[in-house]
């Protein structure tokens, strides 16, 4: 008769696995958004600068809840820039694009995330 607990272990660090890969993309999308608020410039600055900070706001607490489940789950939630970058689907940016970029990437990253 198979061992229930090994599925349940399976299923939790599968669940895991999943959970810490949208916690990589939530945390880099994090980083992303908190960047294009300190670097937007232009005619849009004031709401686009306060859309950014309502967004890495939001995100922050999305990230808390994120990794607080995996270890619910009984795993380590990966914490560090490198796990993250090797986790994540989003690329990071390093450049500071135009207002109208910055808008394009995030919501094709929000589409990815």
């Amino acid at each position: 008769m198979p061992n229930p607990y090994i599925n349940d272990q399976v299923a939790r660090t599968e669940t895991a696995a999943a959970l810490g890969r949208l916690l990589a993309d939530s945390y880099i999308l994090y980083l992303k958004t908190q960047g294009f608020h300190w670097n937007v410039v232009g005619p849009q600055f004031e709401p686009l600068h306060a859309m950014f900070q309502k967004q890495y706001t939001e995100l922050a607490r999305a990230i808390d809840d994120i990794g607080e489940r995996i270890r619910a789950l009984g795993v380590k939630a990966p914490g560090s820039f490198s796990q993250f970058v090797t986790l994540s689907s989003i690329s990071d940016e390093t450049g500071s694009p135009a207002a109208h970029a910055m808008l394009s990437q995030l919501l094709s990253d929000h589409s990815t995330a």
